[in-house]
């Protein structure tokens, strides 16, 4: 009869020394570092390792105008990653309209959980209507995703699965996520792994609701850092967009009913502050010098809205470098 090993995590943490040479690894002198290993009895595997500080550094120099996203992203990505032993996945749901930074966040916690990045091999990203573009192949698609994410979290268990255009996604589909998604998750009677990350990214779901609430704190003269998830009952105004979306997969899928979604994360539409930032940070991109006269001619060039007050960017940040480019000698 084979033993059967009981299955325990370790996670090791200490502080880089600042004449260590760990720098080659991507670690930078003086920064936290944290390793982690999934055993089961005495045989480990290295699953990989994390900043406990850059996330917080990364949100605060690389995003803009996102107050919620930022606490919201680092008190649940950093409590999860430091927990050896949780009882379920972590599960995010991004809202927001076009071009506000919810695909740039999670490149950001990429990058500030895993060594390469997006580019990482634990990082699994779906895009509804490219990877799932058939509605007669649905039940070949529920077979391959099911397949895809059990055999991906089974071999790491700190995967990261992105679904983009999860308001495009069909209910049959989210309802094979979903056993994936839940507290001490069984697929087809056989424990899983709970250590996995999953984000829901919206394309425009709740959009409108969210711009309509961060207009009326600008109308009534709020500055947009006092509007938090309760707010004005934001969450809940949410929740009953995507439950009241008849083209939503949500509304046929058991996901929200079940609690299963542990943060609801508000992106704000951006005002042209926010849209000047971008296009600073798009210069040091392009490695040009920094021109705050040419960024503000840029940003003032794209489209807002209402068409009176012209106070959110239309597209957010979406064509900043495309618009950036025409002005380049």
């Amino acid at each position: 009869m084979a033993t059967q090993y009981s299955k325990w995590q370790c996670i090791s943490v200490f502080k880089v020394p600042m004449k260590s040479k760990l720098k080659f690894l991507g670690v930078m002198p003086g920064s936290d570092y944290r390793i982690f290993l999934s055993c089961y009895g005495l045989f480990c595997y290295f699953v990989d390792f994390t900043y406990l500080s850059g996330l917080e550094e990364d949100l605060k120099d690389s995003l803009f105008g996102q107050h919620i996203v930022s606490d919201v992203v680092l008190k649940a990505v950093t409590s999860f990653m430091t927990d050896s032993n949780p009882n379920k996945p972590l599960v995010l749901s991004f809202h927001g309209t076009t071009g506000v930074g919810k695909n740039h966040v999670a490149k950001i916690i990429a990058r500030n959980v895993y060594k390469k990045g997006i580019q990482s091999k634990h990082i699994h990203t779906y895009i509804s209507e490219h990877h799932f573009p058939h509605r007669k192949k649905l039940d070949l698609y529920s077979a391959q995703l099911k397949q895809w994410i059990r055999g991906n979290v089974s071999s790491s268990p700190r995967s990261m699965f992105i679904f983009d255009e999860m308001d495009k996604m069909q209910p049959q589909l989210i309802d094979v996520i979903k056993p994936f998604l839940d507290y001490n998750a069984r697929v087809d009677g056989v424990p899983q792994k709970l250590e996995a990350v999953y984000l829901f990214v919206y394309s425009n779901a709740s959009g409108n609701v969210i711009a309509e609430v961060a207009l009326d704190f600008w109308r009534e003269g709020k500055d947009r850092e006092e509007l938090w998830m309760n707010s004005k009952e934001l969450e809940t105004k949410i929740l009953q967009n995507i439950f009241n979306n008849k083209n939503s997969g949500f509304l046929h899928s058991s996901i929200i009913d079940h609690h299963l979604v542990d943060h609801y994360i508000l992106f704000l539409p951006l005002e042209l502050k926010h849209v000047r930032q971008c296009v600073m940070a798009e210069m040091l991109h392009l490695n040009m010098t920094q021109d705050y006269d040419l960024a503000d001619r840029v940003a003032r060039n794209l489209p807002f809205f209402p068409e009176e007050e012209k106070i959110f960017a239309v597209k957010g940040c979406k064509s900043v470098r495309q618009k950036l480019v025409l002005y380049v000698d």
